[in-house]
């Protein structure tokens, strides 16, 4: 006799990160892998206040997607230059790893211009503490701006081991810039 456990009918979640980058418009950046395999995509922000979110373009070569949610007066960061950063740069990032909420840590930059195969973006590299769910969040300069959108960790037990990787502001804002000109 086969059949269907009731387990396997259940519906599934999963918590990634993103960061409001207009707070007009209501677009949210993320990573592809966070959202790609979503049937419904809701945006909870620290206040409570939840909205469900729309894809509005996607990079998945890049690991990036801009999402909008139907709210205005948004709390957002504004862009730094990656370009400008230096190896041991003060970074924090900001995200909610294995699901427990809006979580701040803090490190430096480890490298710039990483590869992490043939045929893979260019990353940041830190050492800020980014875990499973802090995927999509901010990486952001001591100025409080966007430098890099975490996005991957090097780690044999899928926690963090002082190895993170961020995709740079200037590649997501490529990205974000064509996307608002589609819109």
């Amino acid at each position: 006799q086969f059949g269907i456990s009731d387990r396997a009918l259940q519906p599934t979640m999963s918590a990634g990160s993103g960061v409001i980058v207009d707070r007009e418009r209501g677009l949210v950046i993320t990573n592809y892998h966070v959202i790609e395999k979503a049937t419904r995509v809701d945006v909870a922000l620290r206040d409570k206040r939840s909205f469900q979110a729309q894809l509005v373009a996607a990079a998945p070569a890049l690991d990036i997607a801009i999402l909008r949610v139907n709210a205005r007066d948004l709390p957002a960061l504004p862009f730094g230059d990656s370009d400008k950063l230096s190896v041991g740069d003060l970074v924090v990032a900001i995200g909610n790893p294995f699901g427990l909420g809006q979580t701040v840590t803090a490190g430096i930059v480890s490298a710039t211009d990483r590869g992490l195969g043939p045929n893979t973006p260019r990353f940041i590299q830190t050492d800020a503490p980014i875990n499973p769910g802090n995927s999509g969040g901010p990486l952001i300069d001591a100025r409080g701006q966007i430098i890099g959108i975490n996005s991957a960790l090097i780690s044999p037990n899928e926690g963090n081991v002082g190895i993170g990787f961020a995709i740079p502001a200037n590649a997501v804002r490529e990205v974000l810039d064509e996307a608002k000109r589609r819109m």
